[in-house]
């Protein structure tokens, strides 16, 4: 669902609801989901008795369900899940280890994903035939992938192509999607020779593609396009961005030409939060301060910033990191005080003093958890994804290839 102003520029919901949940930290918790919905943004309609459930009705509930139905269920929670939801999940990861996991997950006839829309359809498409992947809340999506709709990216794609033909062995343009993205968009990458990455591999993503085609189309987070170009030594002068509400994407012929990547105008609504005046302010706090940053952030934050990775990079980093060090850090709230509360012997903080949860993932509420874990003890499968088959084929196909790529 998108909001479209006269200029014709589609603002997805769920940008427009980041800050309905920023908070000033003194009294981050879950409340009811009654209390939850008076925040204004969507959420799926769920049954009224459990909009008055309290946090602790709903963990006793959770815990006798998960037991009384075993091995048959397994729950995959990922990072930037708030911590009444982690805490029940059997298997944590940022996306890709999570993508990972649900290749591998073979046992269980269901998988409960306690993330966002993309990452449950994922999990779908890896997982064998025999098991039904569910995601509590429907509406859990990402900002970062609504801003790149199938139909805007099918139509975008062949306008480029119109535009670049092929001139030598290898493809003009090769097709390069973030895991932020909507099945229909890594259909459109395995179908036309392209790749799925994460965060985590974009770096080896590129070398693939690069192997393979004179430049690549990178959808749809435009940061950590440039920031992956960037580390690979492409430099800014053969980067532009392609605005999908413009004819042609804002481009012309010769400046599609001189590029190695086309980066789609899209972006994190939580990681571009963070900037150097943050970065400024916490060395000015702490002269001794690490600045870790995820790869969604401006590259001007990633210029500032002493280590830069994925999720999983900058959860393994505080682990490893010696105790009395300190950690400001740019990425998902939940995640950051995790590591705060794990590990005490270190100082770590987020970047920002405004606490932005990630408004789509938040909305993976406990008690959807427990709605969807009830659906199946009395017989239900609510909100199970599902994949169109050719769809589901070639999505696939772009993922085993970046599930493919040798590990750095």
């Amino acid at each position: 669902m998108v909001i479209k102003y006269q200029n014709k520029l589609n603002i997805p919901i769920t940008e427009l609801e980041q800050s309905a949940f920023c908070q000033d930290g003194s009294n981050f918790r879950t409340k009811t989901l009654e209390e939850e919905f008076k925040s204004g943004v969507r959420w799926q309609k769920i049954p009224t008795r459990y909009l008055k459930l309290s946090p602790e009705e709903i963990k006793t509930s959770i815990k006798e369900i998960k037991k009384s139905l075993g091995e048959k269920v397994i729950i995959l929670g990922h990072h930037y899940q708030r911590e009444d939801v982690i805490e029940f999940s059997d298997l944590q990861g940022d996306s890709y280890l999570l993508s990972k996991l649900a290749s591998e997950t073979k046992d269980a006839e269901i998988i409960v994903f306690c993330g966002v829309h993309f990452m449950a359809e994922t999990a779908e498409i890896l997982s064998s035939s025999k098991q039904k992947v569910i995601l509590p809340n429907m509406a859990a999506g990402c900002s970062m992938a609504d801003m790149a709709s199938s139909n805007d990216v099918i139509r975008s794609w062949k306008q480029i192509n119109d535009m670049l033909p092929s001139k030598s062995s290898k493809k003009s343009v090769i097709p390069v999607t973030y895991m932020n993205s909507a099945a229909s968009i890594k259909s459109l990458c395995g179908e036309n020779n392209g790749i799925v990455c994460t965060s985590s591999n974009a770096n080896q993503a590129f070398e693939w593609a690069y192997q393979r085609g004179e430049r690549i189309l990178f959808i749809p987070d435009q940061h950590l396009g440039r920031n992956t170009a960037v580390n690979y030594g492409i430099d800014k002068s053969e980067m532009v961005i392609w605005d999908p509400y413009k004819p042609n994407g804002g481009l012309t012929k010769e400046e599609l030409e001189n590029t190695k990547i086309i980066l789609w105008k899209g972006h994190c609504s939580v990681h571009t939060r963070f900037s150097v005046e943050q970065i400024n302010k916490a060395k000015k706090d702490y002269p001794d301060v690490n600045i870790l940053v995820h790869p969604e952030c401006t590259n001007e934050v990633v210029s500032e910033a002493d280590y830069v990775g994925s999720t999983e990079y900058i959860k393994n980093m505080v682990h490893n990191a010696p105790a009395g060090s300190s950690w400001a850090i740019g990425t998902e709230i939940n995640l950051v005080k995790r590591l705060a509360h794990t590990y005490k012997d270190k100082n770590v903080f987020c970047l920002d003093e405004m606490i932005c949860p990630c408004s789509t993932m938040y909305r993976v509420h406990p008690a959807y958890l427990l709605w969807v874990l009830e659906g199946l003890v009395a017989g239900y499968v609510i909100n199970q994804i599902q994949v169109e088959d050719e769809v589901q084929k070639y999505s696939k196909l772009s993922l085993q290839r970046m599930l493919d790529l040798p590990n750095k």
